[in-house]
């Protein structure tokens, strides 16, 4: 039988997670990213191979292509695919079986039921029933991983999750437009208010001790006030190489939606 193809919009830590989970129940999967991915946890995003050719994350490895085609070829080769195609025209040749909008942009661009027989989509700016089959919910919290067949996810409230008691701190912003000058890389342990690099010659501090679990790629242009880096208070270094706990839930409640609205369990014989 052949496996079930899933598309993956966003290679970013969290889709990840989905893309992991799909990939080890046995689809054949694909990821469609941006040109230049913004993503900061560059150590476990799928996206990282736009920048790099290819990467392994958890043993699994994420390959760059250039065409539908050479997407669709490598998944023969037990690796996954990251094509650079925001439009997602590649749909008409890909044909999946299930499409995933994990781009967490809070917003929907462009997906819609007609794209795919199954669509999910991942936080709020999706409506199941209206543009999605299914929507996860992406807060932190109880309801984190609940699967919505009518309706919407919570709104994004702008302020990241809390982790030992630290929200917004964690972040580490842009002091100006540019490009990072990274002295730091992740996985380094850092104290409050020391120098990680800097943008055009204005420093970036972090603003708490921990280690620097996300770091935006060099090459990325940067804004001021920007997200560009993550400081993890729990310092758990061997935390930036592996898929977060956060990440597994998504990818498990994709998983969950896909079986329930495929009814593939109905037609196994026992």
């Amino acid at each position: 039988m052949r496996s079930p193809l899933a598309v993956v919009r966003g290679g970013g830590d969290l889709a990840t997670g989905t893309i992991n989970r799909l990939f080890k129940s046995g689809f054949r999967v694909i990821v469609l990213e941006i040109k230049v991915p913004t993503m900061i946890r560059l150590s476990v995003s799928a996206a990282t191979a736009v920048f790099d050719e290819n990467i392994i994350i958890e043993d699994v490895r994420y390959q760059y292509v250039k065409s539908a085609h050479e997407a669709l070829e490598l998944t023969r080769d037990e690796s996954v695919p990251v094509l650079v195609d925001p439009n997602m025209d590649s749909l008409r040749e890909l044909k999946p079986d299930v499409l995933i909008d994990a781009t967490l942009a809070k917003r929907n661009m462009g997906i819609h039921m007609q794209l795919a027989p199954i669509v999910i989509g991942l936080g709020p700016g999706f409506t199941a029933g209206e543009d999605c089959h299914a929507v996860i919910e992406t807060s932190r919290g109880h309801d984190l991983g609940v699967i919505i067949y009518s309706g919407s996810a919570l709104p994004n409230t702008g302020i990241p999750g809390l982790i030992a008691g630290y929200a917004e701190e964690r972040v580490i912003r842009a002091p100006g437009s540019g490009y990072l000058k990274a002295i730091k890389k992740i996985g380094d342990l850092v104290t409050a208010g020391e120098c990680i690099g800097s943008v055009n010659d204005a420093p970036v501090l972090a603003n708490i001790e921990g280690v620097l679990r996300g770091l935006i790629h060099e090459s990325v242009p940067v804004s001021k006030g920007m997200k560009i880096g993550d400081v993890d208070p729990r310092a758990n270094i061997e935390a930036c190489t592996s898929i977060s706990d956060k990440a597994r839930a998504l990818g498990g409640s994709v998983l969950e939606a896909y079986l329930s609205l495929s009814g593939v369990l109905n037609q196994v014989e026992y």
